[in-house]
C-alpha cells in the first residue's frame, strides 16, 4: 500500500514532478483532460454553483506518444503512474448519450486503452455520467474557516437542465439552438454502461488495463435532468457483476461512499478490499451525506481514515492511496500545502498500518457475501 499524488493543469509537469518527489510520493495519478481550457471559473470560486469547467472541443485523442511521453517525463524524477483519470468527453459523448458516432467513437476508446497499456499505464480511471460533478459550492466552513467543497441540495437548483452539448460537466460540441435538453433514466444509463463494459473489458484484460470506476459525486438519485448511476454501495457490486473480470474494477472514492445516505464505509472498504476489486483509492473525509455534506481536512471528517488504512492492510491492498479534494488552506500555495499536509498524514498512516492492525481486533464482515470478481 502506497500512498500517492495527483497531478493536472499546471501541476502536471516537471515543477509538479518535483514537489511529488519531494514529498516522497513515488506513484501519480494523472489527469490528462484539460478541464479549465477556454473556460470561466470565477463564478464557482467567487460562491457560486459548480464546478464551472472549460471545454473540450476538437481536444486531440491522447496518442501512444504523448502518453508515453508522460510517462518519461514523470520517470525522470523517479515517479510512476499508478492510474490516469478521467476521459475528455468529447472521447465518449456518445457512448455517454447514445448518439450516432458511438461506434466510432468506441473503437478510438479500445485503440486508447491499447496504447495506454504499451504505455505502460495499468488504470484508467472514469466516471460514467451525464451530468458529471455539479452543484457544489465553496465556503469558509472548514476547519479554521478554510474554503472547501460544499453540496447542499436545498440551495441549488439540481433539476437545472443538463445544457446541451455538455456531458460530464463539459461541453463537447457547441450547443444547438432550440435543442432539448439530454436527459436519460437509471435503466437507459445501466444499459449504455453495460455496453461500454462488455465492449471494453476484453480489450482492456487483452492490454493489461484496469478500467475503473468512480462513484456518483454528489450521490443523489437525480441531476441536471439525469439518472445517477453508482449512488448506493449497493451498485459498486451490480456494476462489478457486468463483466467481471480483474479489468473491471473500482477507482474507490472514500468521500463520494461516504456521503452516501446508506451503507457502512468500513464494511465497504473491507468487502471490495477483499475481493480485489479495488484499483486505487480516494482518500477523503466529509461530514454529512446527501442532501447536505461538507469536504473536510482527511483528519477532521466524520470518516475515522486510520480505520480505512487499517482494513485496507488487513484485506492486502497492495495499491495506491492518493488524496482527493483538499480545503483551501489561507497561505500563498492554497493547493501545494493543503496536499503536502494531507500527503505527510496519509504516509503517517500508511507506515504505521501493520500497528493499527495490532491494537484492534478484525471487525467481522456483517455482509459476507462478496463480489464474483476474479482477482
Amino acid at each position: 500500500m502506497r500512498v500517492g499524488l495527483s497531478l493536472h493543469g499546471s501541476s502536471l509537469s516537471e515543477q509538479g514532478a518535483r514537489f511529488a518527489a519531494q514529498l516522497g510520493v513515488r506513484d501519480v495519478v494523472v489527469h490528462l483532460t484539460n478541464y479549465t481550457r477556454n473556460g470561466d471559473g470565477s463564478g464557482y470560486l467567487a460562491g457560486g454553483v459548480g464546478p464551472i469547467n472549460g471545454e473540450c472541443i476538437d481536444a486531440p485523442l491522447w496518442s501512444y506518444d504523448y502518453m508515453a511521453g508522460m510517462v518519461a517525463m514523470l520517470a525522470r524524477h523517479g515517479l510512476s503512474i499508478a492510474a490516469m483519470e478521467n476521459i475528455s468527453p468529447n472521447f465518449w459523448s456518445d457512448i455517454l448519450l447514445d448518439g450516432p458516432r458511438k461506434l466510432e467513437q468506441m473503437e478510438a476508446m479500445k485503440g486508447l486503452v491499447r496504447d495506454a497499456g504499451r504505455a505502460g499505464i495499468p488504470v484508467i480511471g472514469y466516471n460514467f455520467s451525464l451530468a458529471g460533478v455539479w452543484g457544489w459550492q465553496r465556503k469558509p466552513i472548514a476547519r479554521g474557516n478554510a474554503i472547501t467543497a460544499v453540496f447542499a441540495a436545498d440551495e441549488v437548483d439540481i433539476d437545472s437542465p443538463l445544457p446541451d452539448g455538455m456531458v460530464g460537466n463539459m461541453r463537447y460540441r457547441d450547443a444547438v439552438a432550440g435543442a432539448a435538453a439530454q436527459t436519460a433514466d437509471e435503466p437507459t444509463l445501466w444499459a449504455r454502461l453495460e455496453w461500454f463494459l462488455n465492449e471494453l473489458v476484453p480489450v482492456a484484460e487483452e492490454a493489461g488495463v484496469r478500467l475503473a470506476a468512480h462513484p456518483d459525486d454528489p450521490p443523489v438519485e437525480r441531476l441536471r435532468g439525469t439518472a445517477r448511476l453508482v449512488n448506493s454501495h449497493a451498485k459498486y457490486d451490480r456494476l462489478l457483476a457486468i463483466a467481471p473480470s480483474p479489468a473491471n474494477a473500482l477507482e474507490f472514492c472514500v468521500g463520494s461512499l461516504a456521503e452516501m445516505r446508506e451503507g457502512d464505509i468500513y464494511e465497504t472498504t473491507r468487502r471490495f478490499a477483499r475481493s480485489g476489486a479495488i484499483a486505487y483509492v480516494h482518500f477523503r473525509n466529509v461530514r454529512g451525506k446527501v442532501p447536505t455534506y461538507v469536504e473536510t481536512f482527511v483528519d477532521d471528517g466524520d470518516v475515522d481514515m486510520a480505520e480505512i488504512v487499517r482494513v485496507l492492510h488487513e484485506e492486502g491492498f497492495d495499491g495506491v492511496l492518493v488524496p482527493d479534494h483538499v480545503p483551501d488552506l489561507d497561505c500563498a500555495a492554497p493547493w501545494h500545502a493543503g496536499h503536502a499536509y494531507t500527503v505527510g498524514y496519509m504516509k503517517a498512516l500508511v507506515a504505521h498500518a501493520a500497528a493499527l492492525s495490532a491494537a484492534r481486533p478484525a471487525a467481522p464482515v456483517r455482509n459476507p457475501a462478496i463480489a464474483a470478481v476474479a482477482r
